[in-house]
């Protein structure tokens, strides 16, 4: 697939070169606007869950979030390219809005796509009322009033799409004439909801947060992922912030703290160079990642007295993310220049059933900073360093590990050692995403390596990095980690005289069986930079004492690329031998991969009554979302537990990621050797 140009070239130092990717993605949609310009419909024959009519308004609505702000009085800068695209959106409006054209988008019902893309034209009518709404005519109008009525009173999600009716009663109340008291009480019960989602330290979940699973209890997950900070919730209420500053101030007060308080954690979740960790469901959205950083700008929520808020740092975090993203989209864009459904290239399989071939474009959210004026702060002020770079200067010193209790997850950079990635205590997702398992419940996801989703049921069809499949059919089927019963619980250890905080929980691999699992992660410390360690003791809960049960256990640790997996070669334990292509260790204790992306591998920390071997697992090409062909080092283990008894499998997961750093082979092979021991530990865990 080739680069785009315009994006894949930009340098992202400035307005001008966000409006020159801005100008870049829109000009490639320009081709496949409909007759009336109210629809867009990519070259691609693929389907979402929902009709037609609403995937060809995602075409057109998405973009609208930085083609709004392009044009928007404040910034001052008339550019004649997006003009002319303004002037097809209006064209579009008019005729998607009205009934009678053949191109009408339809009524807004309940569950309804058409909630979501109500979000952007609602946005884009309150920032911009004399370019988006005044050269309506009368009729346009009386029809954009109704449809957007059409929100009010219909059933939607107990999520983030609260936010989108919100924005469509503003719109309606604030630009379209309609009182404010028609539409009061539908903000008010949107804003009580939304409030539910609060787990504190500045984060929202995306819905109300399961504190535990209860008979009897309603069925909610537990899930604080891209929708929560930078898709839709925290982005939301910074934009918010700027339309109802004087009308809701204490709430816009309380909005402005939270997204401080959320700001001094959210960049963890990318490393030096703006990569950000795979995670959670609408990855396709890719850059939307740094959103949140365009909404905090565009707020002006700076606090120049906190390293995580001041307008260079949050430059610095939207700005390498944006050229992260620039760097490594040669496979991102279509023939035509048209982004494509996946994550680092094309990849049906990592895909939501909501996602069309025009859904990629909410990642346009990260651009709205064009709106800022040319002499706004956000553009005059110096890039701060990323608070782990070893350029960075702050006057107190940076943990490069550091769990964060909200999201119940741990975010690992160790200085000593070169892996950006978290361990994940427990969250889950219950709605019936594809592979839901995979996006929220895996023990680790990498900004470096991705993660893998399943194709099929197969072993390798599976691709468990990350993650404890088990077998109780002798490898036909396998089970993994989903919802936790028990947990998450932060576990405090002292390990040579250092202090760590590890995550435990409880899950279960079938829910009407007896099987209890419970995994206690402890992260990277200065005695072991490169590795992290995984505790799982299996109960067999059975009270039948004549029943043993038998299972297969695959612990997988990174997925890695492997261009050419047939052609690398074999280590011996020492790491000899040599082939260009990489190399693979097996052994009776563990499993290794060394390619050009770095090195990954698993060793058993303790010796138990199970049979281990070590293999690298060879998963289906497409699965992992960084890599389309990757190996897995893996640890098999067959164990039999009789009723009432326990099996302790304890794993140390090694990684590191090619970058800044160049480690030797020989250096490599040394942190290798230094696997972590944990001994008396062990036993208190």
């Amino acid at each position: 697939m080739p680069p785009l140009r315009g994006f894949s070239d930009n340098k992202f130092q400035d307005r001008n070169d966000a409006l020159t990717a801005t100008k870049a993605l829109i000009r490639a949609l320009v081709p496949y606007f409909s007759p009336g310009k109210a629809r867009v419909q990519l070259p691609v024959y693929s389907g979402a869950h929902f009709d037609e009519t609403a995937a060809q308004l995602e075409g057109f609505a998405r973009p609208i979030w930085a083609v709004a702000t392009a044009v928007a009085e404040s910034s001052n800068i008339i550019d004649p390219e997006v003009t002319n695209y303004v002037q097809q959106l209006m064209e579009g409006l008019a005729n998607g809005l009205d009934p009678a054209h053949p191109e009408y988008w339809g009524a807004i019902g309940d569950w309804d796509q058409r909630m979501v893309e109500a979000e952007p034209i609602s946005f884009a009518l309150l920032i911009g009322p004399k370019l988006f709404y005044e050269p309506l005519s009368k009729e346009s109008r009386m029809h954009l009033v109704k449809w957007l009525s059409g929100l009010n009173g219909k059933v939607m999600p107990e999520n983030n799409w609260r936010w989108f009716r919100i924005f469509s009663n503003l719109a309606l109340s604030r630009v379209c004439g309609v009182p404010h008291e028609d539409v009061k009480d539908y903000i008010e019960t949107d804003f009580s909801m939304l409030d539910r989602f609060d787990i504190g330290n500045g984060w929202s979940a995306d819905g109300i947060w399961r504190k535990d699973i209860r008979e009897g209890e309603e069925r909610y997950g537990r899930q604080a992922d891209y929708y929560s900070g930078s898709f839709a919730i925290q982005f939301s209420q910074l934009l918010y912030c700027i339309i109802a500053e004087k009308s809701d101030p204490d709430r816009v007060a309380r909005y402005k703290y939270q997204a401080r308080e959320f700001a001094s954690q959210y960049w963890r979740y990318f490393d030096e160079d703006g990569a950000s960790i795979p995670f959670g469901r609408s990855l396709t959205y890719r850059f939307a990642m740094g959103a949140f950083y365009a909404a905090f700008a565009l707020a002006k929520c700076y606090d120049e007295t906190n390293r995580y808020t001041s307008a260079g740092f949050v430059k610095g975090m939207l700005f390498r993310h944006l050229r992260w993203w620039a760097k490594n989209s040669s496979h991102m864009f279509a023939v035509d220049g048209t982004l494509t459904i996946g994550y680092l290239y094309p990849n049906m399989f990592m895909c939501e059933d909501y996602n069309s071939p025009q859904s990629p474009y909410w990642a346009m959210k990260s651009l709205v900073i064009l709106s800022l004026e040319e002499d706004d702060e956000f553009w005059t002020a110096a890039e701060i360093p990323h608070p782990l770079s070893s350029i960075s200067i702050g006057s107190e010193p940076v943990s490069g590990v550091e769990f964060l209790p909200a999201p119940s997850q741990i975010l690992c950079d160790h200085p000593k050692g070169q892996h950006h990635f978290m361990l994940s205590g427990g969250q889950f997702c219950v709605w019936p995403l594809k592979a839901t398992q995979a996006k929220y419940s895996k023990f680790a996801y990498s900004s470096a390596f991705g993660f893998s989703v399943p194709t099929g049921g197969l072993l390798a069809q599976l691709a468990p990095d990350n993650t404890l499949a088990i077998s109780r059919d002798d490898g036909n089927t396998w089970a993994t980690r989903w919802e936790t019963v028990g947990g998450p619980r932060v576990l405090p250890i002292t390990f040579a005289d250092t202090k760590i905080q590890c995550l435990q929980c409880t899950w279960k691999p079938w829910k009407t069986e007896e099987t209890e699992i419970e995994t206690t992660l402890i992260p990277p410390c200065d005695t072991w930079p490169d590795w992290h360690v995984r505790i799982h003791r299996i109960w067999n809960r059975r009270k039948d004492s004549s029943v043993s049960e038998k299972f297969t256990i695959v612990e997988g640790g990174f997925a890695i690329q492997a261009k050419e997996p047939r052609l690398m070669g074999e280590l011996d334990q020492n790491w000899g031998g040599a082939s260009p292509h990489g190399w693979t260790l097996e052994t009776s204790t563990g499993s290794l991969i060394l390619s050009s992306a770095g090195v990954s591998g698993l060793k058993s920390i303790i010796d138990t009554d199970t049979i281990a071997e070590g293999k690298v697992l060879k998963s289906d090409p497409n699965t992992n979302l960084m890599e389309p062909k990757a190996l897995i080092p893996t640890i098999q283990h067959n164990v039999e537990i009789q009723p009432g008894e326990k099996a302790v499998i304890a794993t140390s997961v090694f990684a590191i990621a090619n970058g800044k750093k160049h480690f030797t082979h020989e250096e490599m092979f040394q942190r290798w050797c230094q696997q972590p021991r944990l001994g008396e530990v062990l036993s208190e865990i």
